[in-house]
């Protein structure tokens, strides 16, 4: 299967390779015709699929078949939960539309940064990819309307219910027309979901994308058993003991992440930090070293276990174990993704060696655990 076979037109296919993209994965084989014919669809999908693509795709097609709006009301709305995640979706967005006859306006719009410079871009934006409290912000405002949507995304549907964004949600719905085409994501189908989507979609085409065992099959996965007080220097240690170009750490807190990227940096290992505490603008900065190469070690929380699309990334590190076995999931997700192949090292202390065992119990997959001492031996 091609994507020529999915009913995109020329232009589109042109743009596709052009952007570097090969074959369609199974949830774009699905996904694709199903938006061209402009029905509702409701696709559950773990991350890493290629639902991005999946949507955007037809929804740049429909948008180049009509003239580009000299207005503030946007054809086409995007919610995500995250700033990280619309950052994304105006990339993915991005790569293909600047191959395209024509270019399409496309625009992220969220918090934590400036609205007025926000307020001034959005005249003439096709696709505007927003999170749900800023777009409240600018309808508000006046500065964009909503009233005349013809295609709605709601994207990680559980995460913006999770994240408490359901007023904003409901208030956003009520302002925009009835009749228009709905397209909702999302990892889980809990009970909110799903009440969600009775609501929201008609008669939808319902797409589900499996994550085998729970893991990627990809991630080569280990852990090391070390004691607290050894954890910084073997951490360092692991660091250079490989040719590793990109690593992913992810700690608990905003302020174990600090302390790792100053240890690291003061013990010559170029580090940054990502988290909730620092600015939009702080944050950007930071994705797009690690994102470069510029930086190598990026030390984040649970911020950017989801919503961040880091290609081709070699390494993800547990400095700490996360809460759940689904967060865990989520952070060496980040590796390994779209059949590429990926490593995710976890240091266990001896007070984590319990919780360890449930998350392997629940992602049914053991992982080999080898103790600090025999770090460097040769393992089979």
């Amino acid at each position: 299967m091609n994507f020529s076979e999915l009913g995109l037109s020329p232009a589109l296919t042109d743009s596709i390779t052009r952007a570097n993209y090969e074959n369609p994965y199974p949830i774009q084989v699905e996904a694709i015709p199903a938006i061209l014919q402009q029905r509702d669809l409701l696709g559950l999908a773990p991350t890493g699929s290629g639902k991005t693509a999946a949507y955007i795709l037809p929804i740049l097609q429909r948008l180049l078949a009509k003239d580009a709006p000299r207005e503030r009301y946007v054809p086409v709305l995007v919610i995500v939960p995250t700033r990280e995640l619309a950052m994304q979706v105006a990339e993915v967005t991005e790569n293909f539309s600047r191959f395209l006859p024509r270019k399409i306006k496309s625009m992220a719009v969220f918090g934590g940064v400036s609205i007025n410079p926000q307020m001034m871009r959005l005249h003439g934006v096709e696709l505007l990819i927003a999170t749900p409290g800023r777009l409240i912000d600018l309808v508000g405002r006046r500065a964009v309307g909503v009233s005349r949507i013809h295609t709605l995304v709601l994207d990680e549907a559980d995460k913006v219910l999770n994240m408490g964004f359901r007023e904003e949600l409901e208030h956003i719905l009520e302002l925009l027309p009835a009749k228009r085409q709905n397209i909702l994501f999302s990892a889980t189908m809990d009970e909110e979901v799903e009440k969600l989507t009775q609501n929201l979609l008609h008669d939808p085409v319902s797409i589900r994308v499996e994550a085998p065992n729970f893991t990627p099959d990809q991630i080569d996965q280990k852990a090391y058993r070390v004691s607290p007080e050894n954890k910084g220097p073997f951490l360092r240690q692991l660091i250079n003991s490989g040719d590793w170009s990109q690593i992913l750490v992810f700690a608990s807190s905003i302020r174990t992440a600090d302390n790792v990227v100053g240890k690291l940096c003061k013990n010559g290992i170029e580090a940054i930090a990502f988290h909730g505490d620092k600015s939009q603008g702080a944050r950007t900065e930071a994705l797009a070293r690690f994102k470069s190469g510029k930086t190598r070690v990026l030390v984040a929380t649970d911020l950017a276990a989801r919503g961040i699309d880091i290609q081709f990334l070699p390494l993800v590190i547990n400095y700490e174990l996360p809460r759940s076995p689904k967060d865990y999931i989520h952070r060496i997700g980040r590796t390994g993704r779209a059949g590429a192949s990926g490593e995710a090292i976890s240091l266990i202390t001896p007070e984590e060696m319990h919780h360890f065992k449930v998350i392997q119990k629940k992602m049914g997959k053991w992982v080999k655990l080898v103790h600090e001492e025999d770090f460097g031996k040769q393992e089979e």
